[in-house]
């Protein structure tokens, strides 16, 4: 008989827990948009939205989020935090539409007694007040017991005098957090299977964070405990060194567990890519599943590996998150990873001129950390136009620019074989290289054609490192010709450009 996979389910915390994050606050209709993502198109099980009673504008979100949930059918799915107070939290959360308390309460001795100067049969007093009427409100009830990790390590007895007292009081969820992210995966493992044997009939959540580092690793360590919940966030936003990632733990579970969730992972993306904005909070471009490099394979080894059967490909392939595999380009390219960006582009080009694109993407390298497929034409149509003329070359070149300042230019060129120093100056760094490279050029009786455009083009997407292709048009007598050159320096670009032109000249020169 086949066994079925357990289903874990995953509560969101990311407009609640995540929003303690230095610096992040949610505007109400950013709240709206995240909420609706994650209960919608991510598909996650619940949701905690926010702290009760903190003001207008995140009762004004709630209300929002409350009401479009109800309508959409996912109005148990949402959970706000509420504190051990009677009536207050509880008349809050009913005012905005809500169905769910997540009840905060002591779960380290330490706390009841230092922080709330109450002795535990005071605080369970006050809990159960607060649980009999919010469940008299028809309120769903979860007990967040703060501090467990710390309690169940220093205090276990009261920890489990706590439970003992609210085990029977109608509590949906008892929510156990590791609250400053203390826990070892043994240390969960033990903790937790000891409270899921000793209250087998009870529901336990864990809610890690991630100041070691293990965030993910205790999640596992506790889904083998027992738990049959898991709180997350969405790009690990969280106080301190943050919450376990959601990305990271859907795909965890489902992966390494076998545990049946209900994420939809296409989705994983688009999610992160929202909270990022919203947060203003960047992700790491190395952060697992969600990050702008993970699917981006650099050594040209691992290109030629999966072009000759996937040798490098694992399960987590990009597809299965609506991403695409990437090759990057650059001074450890090879052929195969030319070979995947020109199928990207649907280009061909023979193999000769394979290779020369190769060996520019290489130089290029140097320069520039990396060249993306949006590079690539550029680079392209560079090379094909270029001829083998080297009449003249460019040694060394320094150009110095500055606000309100006249741009100057050093340049060491050979020409034919002789080295020539000169300087220049303009009104900007090509003019400065310009007024230069005329000095060097009239001793050999070549004056340079003039200018007619100048036009530069970086690739779609405006990234500040693209490469940039500078295309010169100039008047030869009358005559309009074009040069274009590439570099990852603008001014290079033009400066690259201008040698074009004087090489070809030069070269015409020659053969009459």
């Amino acid at each position: 008989m086949t066994t079925q996979p357990r289903k874990i389910q995953l509560m969101d915390t990311t407009l609640r827990d995540g929003e303690q994050t230095q610096g992040v606050s949610f505007t109400p209709t950013e709240k709206v948009s995240i909420a609706k993502a994650l209960l919608q198109s991510l598909r996650v099980d619940r949701i905690e939205v926010a702290s009760a009673r903190v003001s207008e504008g995140e009762k004004e979100a709630v209300t929002n989020i409350n009401s479009w949930a109800k309508q959409a059918g996912f109005g148990g799915c949402v959970e706000v935090l509420g504190f051990v107070d009677h009536t207050k939290s509880v008349d809050w959360i009913l005012a905005t539409g809500g169905s769910v308390i997540n009840l905060l309460t002591k779960g380290s001795e330490k706390h009841c007694r230092e922080q709330l100067g109450k002795t535990l049969a005071q605080h369970t007093d006050d809990i159960i007040r607060t649980v009999n009427y919010a469940l008299q409100k028809n309120l769903k009830v979860n007990v967040y017991l703060e501090d467990w990790s710390n309690g169940y390590q220093n205090s276990p007895d009261y920890v489990y005098a706590l439970m003992d007292s609210l085990q029977h009081t109608g509590i949906s969820h008892f929510m156990l957090p590791d609250t400053l992210g203390v826990l070892s995966p043994e240390e969960v493992f033990n903790s937790l299977d000891d409270m899921c044997t000793r209250y087998p009939a009870l529901a336990f959540d864990f809610h890690p964070h991630n100041d070691y580092g293990l965030a993910t690793a205790n999640v596992m360590a506790a889904v083998r405990a027992g738990v049959s919940s898991i709180h997350c966030t969405i790009n690990c936003l969280g106080e301190r060194a943050g919450n376990a990632s959601l990305a990271e733990v859907a795909v965890v579970l489902r992966d390494k567990m076998a545990m049946q969730i209900g994420i939809d992972e296409s989705h994983l993306v688009h999610v992160s890519n929202m909270v990022e904005n919203f947060s203003g909070k960047r992700v790491a471009a190395n952060a697992p599943i969600i990050g702008a490099d993970v699917f981006t394979q650099t050594a040209g080894i691992h290109a030629d590996g999966d072009q000759k059967g996937g040798l490098y490909k694992t399960r987590l392939g990009p597809e299965r998150f609506s991403r695409i595999h990437s090759y990057a380009l650059g001074k450890m390219s090879g052929k195969a990873s030319l070979k995947k960006n020109l199928e990207q582009l649907d280009l061909n080009l023979s193999e000769e001129n394979q290779k020369k694109v190769l060996e520019r993407i290489v130089s290029l390298g140097d320069s520039k950390q990396t060249i993306t497929t949006d590079d690539l034409p550029f680079i392209i149509a560079d090379v094909l136009e270029s001829k083998d003329y080297q009449h003249i070359k460019l040694l060394n070149c320094s150009i110095t620019s500055g606000l309100n300042l006249e741009s100057t230019a050093s340049i060491r060129v050979s020409i034919e074989g002789t080295k020539h120093n000169a300087t220049g100056a303009g009104n900007g760094g090509f003019s400065a290289f310009m007024d230069a490279i005329s000095k060097v050029m009239q001793s050999h009786d070549y004056t340079l054609p003039t200018l007619a455009n100048y036009e530069v083009r970086i690739p779609k997407g405006g990234h500040t490192d693209a490469l940039t292709e500078c295309v010169v048009t100039w008047d030869c007598g009358g005559e309009l010709r074009k040069t274009r050159a590439v570099h990852a320096n603008q001014v290079f670009a033009g400066v690259l450009a201008a040698l074009k032109i004087i090489n070809i000249q030069l070269h015409e020169l020659n053969q009459t």
